[in-house]
């Protein structure tokens, strides 16, 4: 059996690249992580996994590892993702975004790439007019994250059309939960979501946790996500990268569970899990946050033969807030030392 060609993953020492350099890694495939650690970690990147920090967008350092590593496949996680930021910062979010992976396709045509897999977004969609969301609604995005994500969409479908390059174009609803086993989870300087503030508060590392705007066309005010644990999400790039192997067409495809929570539900769910509560603020709409967002996954299903295992609130929530818990553990540990 001839040995399996590389995975060049960018952005994999980020939340969702780290979990499926683990995936990847399990199932016995080589992996090369290319991250420039603007918001990642190198800790969140096993030992044996080749690592390289640099830009996704370098089309010079692209095209070597690839001739380097025997890349055979990308994945490509790099880029900004916080949508309150890009209404604020629109230019940043077509840089990090749009450019560089336009940078990153032109290496991947150049060196022959032929199967790709896009980190896109739920996004795309703007604020739709019916859920659950199916693949064929129309993409209205309300926000420049959304825009950049979409543009790229079409970047892929342009060069496909042109070139032997397939690729999945995956649509992340809400993405949560930590690895079960404690490998990995969300790290950064800067946190949005809401299950990971939620666990900050019950780790001690903050004092409260707002809702932004009650006042929603929802059944009690607040926003509405589909909630996806981001280890089955990372077993879906698994499943997209066999998909093309075995010469499936180029598609985009929901990631989600097809249920939604509110923001008060969700909230509920953590103080029923933690024994904690956490006495919640209102604050102001963010602008840019869609009042209801939640899946038709059917496609998902039938396109990849993917199915999750961890499709349960409460598992997204303790594999959060335990990963939470041990990073706050660790960093006081270090602290400590460092005073002594």
């Amino acid at each position: 059996m001839a040995e399996r060609q590389a995975t060049l993953i960018t952005g994999g020492a980020g939340y969702i690249g780290s979990h499926t350099v683990i995936a990847l890694r399990q199932a016995g495939r080589p992996v090369v992580v290319l991250d420039n650690l603007s918001t990642g970690s190198r800790s969140l990147v096993p030992d044996d996994v080749t690592f390289i920090e640099g830009d996704a967008g370098d089309r010079r350092l692209v095209e070597a590892l690839i001739a380097e590593h025997g890349i055979g496949s990308v994945i490509h996680f790099a880029g900004s993702i916080l949508v309150e930021q890009s209404v604020s910062e629109p230019l940043l979010y077509y840089a990090n975004n749009v450019a560089v992976s336009r940078n990153l396709l032109e290496a991947c045509s150049r060196a022959g790439i032929e199967h790709f897999i896009f980190s896109s977004t739920a996004a795309v969609y703007g604020a739709p007019p019916q859920v659950p969301i199916a693949e064929h609604a129309p993409t209205r995005p309300i926000n420049p994250y959304g825009n950049s994500k979409l543009v790229i969409e079409w970047m892929l479908r342009d060069l496909a059309a042109a070139t032997d390059l397939r690729y999945v174009a995956l649509r992340y609803f809400n993405v949560a939960g930590a690895d079960p086993q404690g490998r990995s989870g969300q790290l950064g300087p800067v946190a949005t979501h809401l299950i990971k503030i939620a666990s900050q508060v019950v780790a001690g590392v903050r004092d409260s946790i707002a809702i932004f705007g009650d006042d929603y066309d929802t059944p009690d005010g607040t926003c509405v996500r589909d909630y996806i644990h981001v280890s089955d999400l990372a077993a879906a790039h698994l499943a997209a990268l066999e998909y093309l192997e075995s010469g499936g067409d180029s598609c985009s495809l929901n990631c989600g569970y097809g249920h939604g929570y509110s923001v008060r539900e969700v909230l509920a769910a953590v103080e029923r899990c933690t024994g904690q509560a956490l006495n919640p603020r209102r604050a102001p709409r963010r602008p840019g946050d869609p009042p209801i967002l939640v899946a038709e996954v059917g496609a998902l299903s039938r396109t990849l033969r993917w199915s999750p295992r961890y499709d349960n609130l409460d598992v997204i929530i303790t594999t959060a807030v335990d990963w939470e818990k041990s990073v706050t553990a660790s960093q006081r540990e270090e602290a400590a030392r460092a005073r002594a």
